[in-house]
């Protein structure tokens, strides 16, 4: 079985599959309409999100019979036309949900204590308690909407700070965890103080924390967004956080990416987010740590060698 492998990973999963007899062909320097004209050669494909894996690319794929994304969302895949087509989609969501966990904690945790503000001041020689004064977590109510693999592992990083974790998850009848309290999105509404959102993009999630949204909650929020940028509307964001329905926010992820996730459009949005300092903002790193690049590797050569 020859697999083509469009995006660099980590290499125990290349090592994994010629170990068991797969012919793995590396295709990262090649484009998409390059990889297009070879692609009716291969069983597999490895990709992340440096394209988007559409009708026309599948109706190439003559012999594929998967497509292993490493990482979390399935976005970049027309994963309704490849089943239809009798191609296997699956992802490594498994193997990044610590890091996401781990990175959303910590960006909170940094705002709520404004270390990165203090880190900058205390560098320029400004030594400001008082007007640094922050925030605990403790007593705190924090609302996580999804509760797959990465909901769930924030849920678990959150125990032992004495906090309320409330979760709700459209597509799940039953959590079986004691990390969170199952309840429904109006329970949140009412009494979160930090809401996390851990969901896939799809057309029901776009833009799906909008204004009408935002008006539902009871409090002002923190809001945490590890999960795809386009969940989001950012300005949004910025009339909350200037008409205080929004006290912060801790953002791994834009609606201004561009596909591969690589790179990002300039956007006046962001020019106002950089100049607040209610803000924690990284570039998409959240599930991105050396543990992870290996675990992702990992979980996808389990996968391919049970199902092919």
């Amino acid at each position: 079985m020859k697999v083509l492998f469009v995006d660099t990973v980590h290499p125990l999963l290349w090592e994994g599959l010629t170990r068991n007899g797969y012919e793995c062909v590396e295709a990262d320097d090649l484009t998409k309409e390059q990889i297009q004209q070879i692609i009716a050669d291969f069983h597999g494909i490895i990709i992340r999100s440096r394209f988007k894996i559409d009708s026309t690319f599948l109706d190439a794929c003559n012999n594929l019979k998967f497509i292993a994304r490493s990482g979390s969302g399935l976005e970049n895949i027309d994963v309704q036309y490849a089943e239809q087509k009798g191609i296997t989609c699956f992802n490594s969501a498994e193997g990044n949900a610590q890091a996401v966990a781990e990175h959303a904690l910590g960006m909170l945790l940094s705002l709520f204590n404004n270390l990165n503000k203090v880190d900058s001041e205390v560098r320029s020689g400004i030594w400001k308690r008082e007007k640094n004064r922050g925030h605990e977590l403790s007593g705190k109510t924090i609302g996580i909407i999804g509760y797959g693999n990465n909901g769930r592992a924030f849920a678990k990083v959150l125990q032992g700070f004495g906090c309320t974790v409330l979760a709700y998850d459209k597509y799940l009848e039953s959590f079986n965890t004691n990390w969170a309290e199952q309840v429904e999105l109006q329970l949140i509404f009412q009494k979160a103080d930090v809401l996390s959102l851990h969901i896939p993009l799809t057309e029901e999630t776009t833009f799906l924390f909008n204004d009408n949204f935002l008006g539902n909650f009871k409090k002002s929020i923190y809001l945490i967004n590890t999960s795809r940028g386009k969940c989001v509307d950012t300005k949004t964001i910025l009339r909350g956080l200037k008409n205080k329905k929004i006290s912060g926010a801790c953002l791994d992820v834009f609606d201004f990416e561009k596909t591969s996730f690589e790179q990002i459009e300039k956007s006046k949005a962001l020019k106002k987010l950089i100049s607040t300092d209610k803000v924690i903002l990284s570039p998409h790193i959240a599930g991105w740590t050396f543990e992870s690049y290996e675990k992702l590797s990992k979980i996808l050569l389990s996968k391919i060698l049970l199902n092919h």
